[in-house]
C-alpha cells in the first residue's frame, strides 16, 4: 500500500538565512553582576517572512553570582518575538500584512492566501485566518491569560521589563507596534498606525502602566517616539536600546566603506592575469618498462606568521 500523504506536509527549507538572536540584557537587574552566556539555544524553528524563509534561534544568558538572589535565572533573548510570535512559523511581518489586507483593502483570505503564495509564503486559507485571528488578539490586548503569566514573571524575577518596537511590511499599510514582556517572552498588544506622536503612544500604554506589576527596565530601538513614550510612562526605569539596533547602525557606515574599497580592488586587479595551473611532473625513461613520473621536491611554503626558521640562540635541533 502506498503511503497516504500528511495532512500537514513536511516543509524544508535547505536555504533558509540563519538568525541567531542573543539577549539583550548585559547586566543582572539586580545585582549589577555580567550575565553569562549560555551554550544553547532555548529556542529554534524556521519562520516564513515577506522576505523569505529564517532559521531563528534565541540563545539566553544567566546571572552566575552565588549571592544574587536571583542567581540562577535565565533570561531569554525576546529580540525573537520581534521576528515571529511564540509557536508560530509565519514572521510578523506576514500577520500584519494579512491583518492590512482583510482590514484595510477589504481581500478576503482566500484572495490574502493568493498574494502570499505569489510572494514565495507557503500557507493556505486556515492559517491565513488562524493569523489574522492572532493579530486581532494583539490589537485587543490584555486578558486573562496575559495577566496571569505578568504575575507568575513578576514574582519569579521581582518585576516587569516592558518591550515596544514597530514593524512595517515591505511597502504594505501602517506600522504595527507591538507591546511585549521581555523576561516572559509574552506579546502583550499591538497598535496599527501611521508614525503616531509620543502622546498618542503614552495614551495608548496607560492601562499596562496601571498594572500592579514593579518595571525593572524598559527596551526598545532607536526610534525618538518609542523612547519618549517608554521614560513618560515609566520614568523611574531604566531604558536600554536593542544591542541589534545599536549594533546595526554603527556596522553600517563601516559595511559602506567596505563595499567601495573591494569595489576599487576589483577595478584595480582586475586586469592582472590568471594564476597559471600547477605544473605537471615531468616524465623521464626508466631502464625498463613504461616511463616514469620523476618526483620532485616541493619548495618550502612560507612560515607562518610569528614563526622563526633556522636555530635560535646558537642551538641546533
Amino acid at each position: 500500500m502506498s503511503q497516504q500523504p500528511r495532512h500537514r506536509p513536511r516543509r524544508s527549507f535547505p536555504k533558509a538565512k540563519r538568525v541567531i538572536v542573543e539577549c539583550e540584557l548585559e547586566n543582572c537587574l539586580h545585582c549589577g553582576e555580567p550575565l553569562e552566556p549560555s551554550q544553547t539555544w532555548h529556542m529554534r524553528k524556521h519562520v516564513q517572512t515577506l522576505a523569505g524563509p529564517w532559521f531563528v534561534a534565541g540563545k539566553s544568558k544567566k546571572c552566575a553570582n552565588p549571592e544574587c538572589h536571583y542567581g540562577g535565572q535565565s533570561y531569554h533573548a525576546s529580540g525573537v518575538l520581534k521576528i515571529s510570535l511564540p509557536y508560530s512559523t509565519y514572521g510578523l511581518d506576514v500577520l500584519a500584512f494579512i491583518g492590512w489586507q482583510h482590514e484595510q483593502e477589504h481581500q478576503q483570505l482566500v484572495e490574502i492566501q493568493k498574494k502570499l503564495n505569489g510572494r514565495g509564503v507557503m500557507i493556505n486559507e486556515r492559517n491565513v485566518g488562524k493569523l489574522y485571528r492572532q493579530f486581532l488578539a494583539l490589537l485587543g490586548g490584555l486578558n486573562e491569560r496575559i495577566i496571569l503569566r505578568l504575575r507568575e514573571t513578576a514574582a519569579a524575577h521581582g518585576g516587569l521589563i516592558w518591550g515596544l518596537d514597530a514593524l512595517k511590511p515591505e511597502g504594505d499599510g501602517t506600522l504595527l507596534y507591538v507591546l511585549y514582556e521581555v523576561l516572559s517572552g509574552t506579546p502583550v498588544a499591538a497598535l496599527q498606525a501611521n508614525y503616531p506622536a509620543a502622546d498618542e503612544l503614552v495614551h495608548w500604554l496607560q492601562p499596562y502602566q496601571a498594572l500592579p506589576f514593579p518595571v525593572l527596565a524598559t527596551l526598545s530601538d532607536g526610534e525618538d517616539r518609542i523612547i519618549a513614550a517608554l521614560k513618560r510612562s515609566w520614568p523611574a526605569a531604566p531604558h536600554q536600546r536593542c544591542q541589534e539596533h545599536v549594533l546595526g547602525n554603527l556596522a553600517e557606515p563601516v559595511l559602506k566603506v567596505d563595499a567601495q574599497l573591494r569595489q576599487r580592488l576589483r577595478d584595480e586587479l582586475g586586469g592582472l592575469p590568471a594564476v597559471p595551473a600547477q605544473a605537471e611532473p615531468a616524465v623521464t625513461p626508466g631502464p625498463a618498462g613504461p616511463p616514469k613520473a620523476s618526483v620532485q621536491a616541493e619548495p618550502p611554503g612560507p612560515a607562518p606568521p610569528f614563526c622563526r626558521l633556522g636555530p635560535v640562540n646558537g642551538t641546533r635541533s
